[in-house]
């Protein structure tokens, strides 16, 4: 199987335990490997043959922005749903949802989860 890619993409939005993550919100970063056959977007040098990473990264913004989660789990649950309905072609997501800001003492790049889904 082959696979797209979004790094680092960065979204704010208002997903958090604590009051003032939904109240302020914070910078989300995330990583997607995108998975699918792209045989034929390989052979035709078509878009339609493929999944734009473009359109997957309004979908990505959307299922984000839409409503605040607790738990970032359940944001990155969300945004691999989204993408896998809005797009015929991939076979299965991983989504990397990092927290930069987490709102905890000690020294840290980030924190955050990783989940796959598939069809």
């Amino acid at each position: 199987m082959d696979e797209i890619y979004i790094k680092g993409l960065k979204i704010f939005a208002y997903h958090g335990v604590n009051p003032e993550e939904t109240e302020n919100g914070q910078e989300f970063e995330l990583d997607v490997t995108m998975y699918a056959n792209l045989d034929s977007a390989r052979q035709s040098d078509d878009l339609d043959d493929t999944v734009s990473y473009s359109a997957a990264r309004k979908v990505i913004n959307a299922a984000m922005t839409e409503r605040p989660y607790k738990l970032i789990e359940r944001a990155a649950e969300v945004v691999a749903n989204r993408l896998l309905a809005e797009f015929s072609k991939l076979q299965k997501v991983e989504i990397t949802l990092k927290k930069p800001n987490a709102p905890m003492s000690g020294v840290f790049d980030w924190v955050g989860v990783k989940i796959s889904k598939h069809k």
